[in-house]
């Protein structure tokens, strides 16, 4: 009897700024070596660690979440820290500038990369909180069940404080930029980049928001849906259904690829 590879809890965060020609989010390259997603340009992100719950005593803004909630937030926050640099948080009362992001990257980003330390760590010896409202959910994904790999992923979105420059990891992430939603569905399509089918589907929700505001707000207003795609052939072509009501504007993608390869474009 076929048994299901177990779901893995994952976080993954859109890094929000308003550009001069509308929002940007904040992408990392995957390194080609990682055996998920490799060389996809993808949203910062990965497992949930259980070192990420005993951050709870550091965080604010999370009295309506429950101890699972809170813990994939902070997960989140160490996804972007780890990955970009970016660090969401706040040290007494004041909101973490790029410049201390910067400053205490050094002594914390490797060590959390490699579980020697946790959140919890980070936020008793540096003076942190971290603001789990700054966090608003973006979508929720299941990997369907034939797949080897299978993640319950909760992508986040977030404004991006002010000042914090991306500085990617070099050992997952191999590159990292700013741009437009569109734009990045824009070089999928050209073969320039490959994007994965829930990136690509939430690329195109945030590419409908004129604004981090905008994105922010919309994303509060949509129902929570958690997607689990129905996968099916239709030839050399994949059907992808998910639910109508998780509002990508579709129920069935046909996608150009054969299963198991990135997926680079879509009709």
């Amino acid at each position: 009897m076929y048994e299901p590879a177990p779901l893995r809890l994952a976080a993954t965060i859109l890094l929000a700024r308003d550009g001069a020609a509308g929002i940007e989010l904040s992408m990392v390259v995957r390194h080609h070596e990682i055996d998920f997603a490799s060389g996809a340009l993808v949203f910062p992100g990965g497992s949930v660690d259980a070192a990420d719950g005993e951050a709870r005593d550091w965080c604010d803004g999370d009295g309506a979440l429950s101890d699972d909630e809170a813990q994939v937030r902070v997960a989140a926050i160490r996804e972007a820290f780890e990955e970009c640099g970016v660090l969401i948080a706040t040290r007494g009362g004041a909101t973490v500038t790029g410049a201390e992001a910067a400053e205490i990257g050094p002594r914390w980003r490797d060590r959390l990369e490699a579980n020697e330390v946790s959140m919890a760590d980070l936020a008793r010896e540096e003076g942190l909180r971290f603001p789990l409202d700054r966090l608003t959910l973006f979508s929720r994904w299941i990997t369907p069940p034939m797949m080897p790999k299978r993640f319950d992923t909760f992508f986040f979105v977030a404004e991006t404080p002010d000042g914090h420059a991306l500085l990617h990891d070099g050992s997952e992430a191999v590159d990292s930029l700013w741009i437009r939603p569109q734009a990045a569905l824009d070089a999928a399509k050209a073969g320039e980049k490959t994007i994965l089918f829930p990136t690509r589907l939430n690329l195109a929700v945030a590419a409908e928001a004129g604004s981090v505001a905008e994105a922010v707000a919309s994303a509060r207003k949509r129902p929570e849906v958690s997607v689990m795609p129905d996968v099916s052939r239709d030839g050399e072509h994949l059907i992808m259904r998910i639910p109508e009501e998780a509002g990508y504007g579709a129920p069935a993608f046909r996608i150009k690829g054969m299963s198991g390869e990135p997926i680079p474009y879509f009709d």
